[in-house]
């Protein structure tokens, strides 16, 4: 047998899993980046017996793979990334309302200000490819809105399509084919998802709800981008307010975030939309529609967003690590050193394994902690994020 070492680091996403999970398994797995092991020297014996050791083990059907707590602090885990700071992040999002209150012209903007990394209302944006899944409509009248929403300003990074084929039944492979021609593709949105699930007499299910963002969710896990399918809501009043949507629990048990639209009457230039997500504070936004150009400008949120307060050790690590010096390499105990926050080597290397996602996010610093011949080493890099 001939083993790829650079194949040993693997994620397999769970759709049923609140968090993100490191599996070390060598069937049916997803590769990603968002997990990196530190395995022993490859070049000795010893360590390739163990390899190999470990591969019989979880050839076993019965194998059940566990992470220790110990080993759990020793990886570090990227955190999902941002699309638009405090609203969408990686994964999958349901946008629901009633029908013909604006939601395809909501998606349009948010759309539009992604491909072009323009600022949406008071929220950063991060820019890059969008593909967007009109369903209902034709490239006419998708011209049209985008002409009454943005005049001539186009964006040769928005990208439209106007059928597609089934989840489960090609739609898979369109997806993937647009990644491998867009790389940088940060959003993909599905209006609506009526349109893309195969209809029977399981339509309906908890299962199928479930399944079908399941799909979707695990396609934007392993790219690291944001799927958001567009859907309807209930006529009937429920109990809570994110059980109006249409559909059974499954959608929103998989789904990463929600955003529920609503009007107080179809007419009216006023809309909320509920957020929830697993990745961002709980928040109401109230919007106001352009009635000329039928863009929604945002009049205020209920909840304010909620920011970190700065970190210590990581405005250590900042103050180390910039664009004057865009490196550091060296061992745990000559980082503890160069850190001086009083934290032990050992303490300090766990903490930075459970902030690495923060420490990019806002430092615009990778971490990594690999083992090496001469013993662990610890590397910071700079990046432009």
């Amino acid at each position: 047998m001939v083993i790829d070492t650079k194949e040993k680091t693997a994620l397999a996403t769970s759709v049923s899993a609140d968090e993100r999970q490191s599996v070390q398994n060598i069937n049916n797995i997803i590769p990603t980046s968002d997990t990196e092991f530190n395995y022993p020297d490859e070049n000795s014996t010893e360590n390739l017996e163990e390899i190999y050791r470990q591969m019989r083990r979880m050839a076993d059907p019965h194998y059940l793979h566990t992470v220790s707590m110990t080993e759990l602090y020793q990886t570090p885990y990227k955190s999902r990334p941002p699309i638009i700071d405090g609203l969408l992040y990686g994964g999958a999002y349901i946008l629901a309302g009633a029908p013909k209150i604006g939601k395809s012209f909501l998606v349009a903007q948010i759309a539009y200000h992604i491909s072009t990394g323009k600022k949406l209302w008071e929220y950063e944006v991060h820019q890059g490819t969008v593909l967007y899944f009109a369903l209902e409509d034709d490239y006419q009248r998708i011209q049209s809105r985008m002409f009454m929403m943005y005049g001539v300003e186009d964006s040769s990074n928005l990208y439209f399509a106007t059928a597609a084929n089934k989840i489960g039944n090609g739609l898979d492979e369109q997806l993937e084919f647009f990644i491998n021609e867009h790389h940088d593709t940060k959003l993909i949105i599905i209006d609506t998802m009526q349109k893309i699930r195969e209809v029977g007499g399981e339509a309906y299910s908890y299962a199928s709800d479930y399944e079908i963002i399941g799909r979707l969710k695990q396609f934007a896990d392993k790219h690291c981008i944001c799927v958001l399918i567009v859907h309807h809501t209930r006529k009937q009043p429920a109990g809570d307010t994110f059980e109006m949507i249409s559909g059974t629990t499954g959608l929103l048990g998989c789904a990463d975030g929600s955003l529920l639209m609503q009007k107080k009457k179809r007419t009216a230039l006023e809309a909320t939309i509920d957020v929830v997500g697993r990745d961002q504070q709980d928040q109401i936004l109230y919007l106001i529609k352009d009635p000329n150009t039928q863009i929604w400008n945002l009049d205020r949120t209920e909840t304010e967003l909620h920011r970190e307060p700065p970190d210590p050790v990581l405005e250590a690590v900042a103050r180390l690590v910039s664009s004057e010096q865009p490196e550091w390499t060296g061992s745990p105990s000559e980082l503890a050193e160069a850190l001086n926050t009083g934290m032990a080597a050992n303490a300090l290397t766990k903490y930075l394994n459970v902030k690495c996602g923060r420490l990019m996010d806002e430092y615009g610093i990778s971490y990594e902690n690999k083992a090496k011949h001469s013993g662990r080493r610890v590397t910071l890099t700079y990046t432009t994020n």
